[in-house]
């Protein structure tokens, strides 16, 4: 069976349109959600300038409405959606390395239909169950502002575990996640600064114990042991690794821009290191839903601002603004 709801359309140009869309019943190995939140991303913005063939949306939480054959996911669970639609059976899917999946099925969002609209088609396994707990649009934060932060904090102790202080580039909502994650991480002896263009959203950093600085002056953060670039841009990442002490990282989460280095000079003398940082594992999961449970006041302070789904378009003019810090859309009655 096939059923026909409302969902928005991305029509390009900044513009959203609600419009009939077809949504099947779930085949073998899959579960259809009700969507009950989706958070907004600065990934989004490409499909909401440009335009988007499916549903937008990949940071999804919403209920198990109809399970597929060979599935064992109760119809009436709560839980989020991995973005990344991981096949389990290649070489890097059988190391845990699911955000490094060498045959991806979907990237939920952005081939396949998403979460702002009020059903989700997805396999199994890339589906999260969450405990009762957990407020279902708080359920979003456990993607990309902390699953992706803390992945990235993951990555960057890889090669400097002493850290006495952190710098990151960029106060939108991944720059957010690794504060909160920063803090969680390395305690509040440990300085984080950030840096930013909007004097709101570093007041809102601030708030979660950041050192606010205007990005185009980064005197006050010294020599940090670890740089983070949430921002994708070439003169963010050149910046960071300036100021970046001996022996530090910079790790690159954002996605844009490039970045032109001196070997000698950027990377052997001062023995740095440059890490990218994708997404985040699946079985990164559990230990991000404990943190949340026990954090969950301070976590879903991230998002800003909450709006139904029929004010999506309201919803993405005040993201885009930089006026904000996380935006979640809620299906009605989400819970």
């Amino acid at each position: 069976m096939t059923r026909t709801a409302l969902a928005p359309r991305f029509t390009g140009a900044g513009k959203i349109e609600f419009a009939d869309h077809e949504y099947p019943d779930p085949g073998p190995g899959q579960l259809l959600l009700a969507v009950q939140a989706n958070a907004l991303c600065g990934t989004d913005r490409h499909q909401y300038y440009d335009g988007s063939s499916v549903v937008p949306g990949h940071e999804a939480a919403g209920t198990v409405l109809q399970a597929g054959e060979g599935t064992h996911t109760p119809v009436g669970t709560r839980g989020a959606v991995f973005l990344m639609d991981f096949c389990g059976e290649c070489r890097s899917c059988k190391l845990n390395a699911t955000n490094q999946c060498l045959a991806k099925r979907a990237d939920m969002g952005f081939s396949h239909d998403g979460g702002y609209g009020p059903y989700e088609l997805v396999h199994e396994s890339n589906f999260f169950p969450i405990t009762d707990d957990i407020e279902i649009g708080n359920a979003t934060m456990l993607l990309d502002v902390m699953g992706t932060s803390s992945h990235a904090i993951g990555r960057a102790s890889l090669v400097r575990p002493d850290v006495e202080s952190v710098y990151i580039a960029g106060a939108g909502p991944i720059g957010l996640g690794l504060t909160v994650m920063s803090k969680l991480k390395y305690g509040d002896d440990v300085p984080v600064y950030i840096s930013d263009f909007s004097r709101w959203r570093l007041d809102f950093a601030e708030s979660f114990g950041a050192i606010p600085l205007l990005a185009d002056d980064l005197s006050k953060a010294g020599s940090p042991d670890i740089a983070f670039d949430s921002s994708g841009k070439e003169s963010a990442r050149r910046a960071a690794l300036d100021i970046v002490s001996q022996r530090g990282a910079l790790i690159c989460v954002g996605h844009g821009e490039s970045l032109t280095i001196d070997v000698s000079r950027d990377l052997i003398s001062p023995e740095h290191a440059i890490l990218g940082s994708e997404y985040f594992r699946y079985d990164e999961m559990p230990g991000n839903l404990a943190l949340l449970s026990e954090h969950q006041e301070l976590i879903s302070r991230v998002i800003s601002h909450r709006f139904p789904v029929a004010e999506i378009a309201d919803a993405f003019s005040l993201f885009m603004s930089g006026e904000s810090g996380k935006v979640v859309v809620t299906q009605e009655g989400a819970s």
